[in-house]
């Protein structure tokens, strides 16, 4: 199967009632990783770039798609190119003309009818170049910060700053209108996951979730996924959750070999980080129950 437009898996995940994978890399060594990784599993993946990353500047978008797209010839596995949260339509429009085949219109802090505009833009000139278009509703937080952070059922005042999750997550009735106004290929919700570290454990809002995927046919999808615990995962795949971001907690496990592999690999440092991260992914991506 090899290089694949995102929306063929995200339809393999709705056909599956699954989700697939979707790291965020930054060069070489963790694209490698992630595509050689899933197919040691056999499933499929998606391969994101961060536009906001460090490593952008030294991998800009052109050689970052050119590379997953060769990596992905050699292997059988669906794999799926993406950019990941982009508040810039120039530079969204600079990752579409570079080669990248799915692209996220992240207007989520906008009110929603300019986040409807916003993103509506963004459908309309990637539809030119049969790319697919990511939206995001909601608040999907950063769990350092505690008053972005929530980690509780609807409804429950949490964090420092007292904030209600009915403000911050995706509302069913927002999720309805914002999908019937803009034909994206899929909608990152806010259900309770936050960005980075959590400080305490998770609690995901299933009851949202299964409230939200009534209303909507579009796939789903899971930001924030680094720490959240595997039988939420399970839940959440199994109500609507058809792609799951993991970032954090993969750029921390590069960080943490490449110390080690100075000490224990030696010249052989590139290979010792490389099979690691690979090992990592295949592991991770076993909750994924899409069949190939």
């Amino acid at each position: 199967m090899a290089f694949c437009k995102v929306r063929d898996i995200l339809q393999m995940g709705v056909r599956d009632n699954a989700a697939v994978y979707a790291f965020d890399a930054a060069g070489l060594e963790q694209i490698w990783a992630v595509i050689k990784g899933a197919e040691k599993a056999n499933k499929p993946v998606i391969v994101m770039q961060y536009p906001a990353a460090p490593l952008v500047k030294m991998y800009p978008f052109e050689y970052f798609a050119a590379t997953v797209k060769a990596l992905a010839e050699q292997v059988s596995i669906p794999v799926g190119l993406h950019l990941d949260h982009c508040s810039d339509f120039d530079m969204i429009v600079d990752a579409i003309r570079c080669g990248f085949t799915s692209v996220m219109a992240d207007g989520s802090t906008l009110p929603f009818e300019e986040n409807v505009k916003f993103t509506s833009e963004v459908v309309r000139v990637a539809k030119i170049f049969d790319v697919d278009v990511e939206g995001e509703l909601g608040h999907v937080g950063v769990a350092s910060k505690t008053e972005d952070y929530v980690a509780a059922e609807d409804g429950v005042n949490v964090g420092e700053g007292g904030i209600s999750a009915d403000k911050l997550y995706t509302t069913a009735e927002d999720a309805k209108r914002f999908t019937e106004l803009v034909d994206v290929a899929s909608l990152a919700v806010a259900f309770g996951s936050a960005h980075g570290v959590y400080k305490v454990t998770p609690k995901l809002s299933i009851s949202r979730l299964s409230e939200i995927n009534a209303v909507t046919e579009t796939p789903l999808v899971l930001h924030g996924g680094s720490g959240i615990p595997e039988d939420q995962l399970v839940e959440a795949f199994s109500h609507g959750i058809n792609k799951f971001n993991v970032g954090t907690e993969f750029g921390m496990l590069t960080n943490e070999l490449k110390k080690e592999s100075f000490e224990k690999a030696g010249r052989g440092a590139e290979m010792y980080v490389r099979d690691g991260l690979t090992d990592y992914i295949a592991k991770k991506v076993s909750l994924c129950n899409i069949k190939l």
